[in-house]
């Protein structure tokens, strides 16, 4: 069973979703734009006979409070945070980071600041090498370069229900688009589509230049620490394609890679293939710790 419930952080209300024994290893999931928790729905069930899974939604996303931005700090920094505090607040001293999307940024900051508390890293389509970004970075990269008033209503529009939809199934092969459920898009637009979301989603969009800047120093603490790590990786992806995946060996080379025939989102059209290639992962992963 998933459990649905709420903790207060400095005065805002964070959803989460939890699954498993209270006891067991816990499994922290931090999620991607443009979803929630929601996107975790299927594999907390799926592994929470051994493990313990945590999956919160950030502030301005999912189910949780979107506090005015004179109290909470709408930058991965800020989210980063926030992950921190919810982690202490539920007493998790030790976990696996499961790392999707802008939950790499984040989680990597989460592993930087506390290294000690990692067990090990499961990447699924994850961006931190410059070098390696997809074609579909393009339009960022311009706007980066001139931010113009048309560009930044360009970012504005894609925050939408059809922008949504496209970064769901935009990309994958056409077996494989009915495997993707529309509630992903619908659900997220029907909570994002309030102003004030719309807004921090731009300014995230935004804030991924200044980010860049954190590549290096994601690649310094994975090259310094060399935490166990699974990648599980569809290539069939603009943003991050199959290089992409492949750098990630440059810094932790004991790494184990493992393509999946899809796209960004294979938790939805390869669920069995990763929570088999986790089980197996963390199966030996606690097993050297025991």
């Amino acid at each position: 069973m998933v459990a649905h419930r709420e903790v207060h952080i400095d005065g805002v209300r964070i959803f989460y979703r939890e699954a498993g024994p209270e006891g067991a290893p816990v499994i922290l999931l931090p999620h991607g734009y443009p979803s929630s928790s929601f996107q975790y729905r299927h594999f907390m069930p799926a592994l929470a006979d051994r493990w313990r899974l945590i999956a919160p939604d950030y502030p301005g996303f999912g189910y949780s409070d979107t506090p005015d931005p004179s109290r909470f700090s709408y930058t991965f920094d800020g989210y980063a945070h926030m992950l921190d505090q919810f982690a202490t607040r539920l007493g998790l001293s030790r976990y696996t980071l499961y790392l999707h999307d802008y939950g790499s940024q984040i989680g990597l900051r989460l592993a930087m600041k506390a290294p000690q508390r990692i067990v090990a890293l499961i990447l699924q389509n994850g961006d931190i090498y410059e070098d390696q970004l997809g074609p579909k970075y393009d339009v960022l990269k311009a706007y980066w370069k001139n931010p113009t008033p048309e560009g930044r209503a360009a970012l504005t529009e894609a925050v939408s229900e059809a922008g949504f939809r496209d970064e769901f199934v935009g990309e994958v092969a056409p077996h494989l688009v009915d495997r993707i459920s529309p509630d992903l898009w619908k659900l997220s637009w029907s909570l994002m589509r309030e102003p004030r979301r719309r807004e921090i989603m731009v300014g995230l969009m935004e804030g991924l230049k200044d980010n860049l800047g954190w590549f290096p120093k994601y690649q310094a603490y994975l090259r310094e620490h060399r935490p166990p790590t699974l990648i599980v990786w569809g290539p069939q992806d603009g943003y991050m394609p199959e290089g992409a995946a492949r750098a990630y060996l440059r810094d932790v080379p004991d790494a184990e890679l493992h393509w999946l025939d899809t796209g960004h989102w294979a938790l939805e059209t390869h669920l069995t293939e990763v929570v088999s290639l986790v089980r197996d992962f963390l199966g030996r992963v606690h097993h050297r710790l025991a």
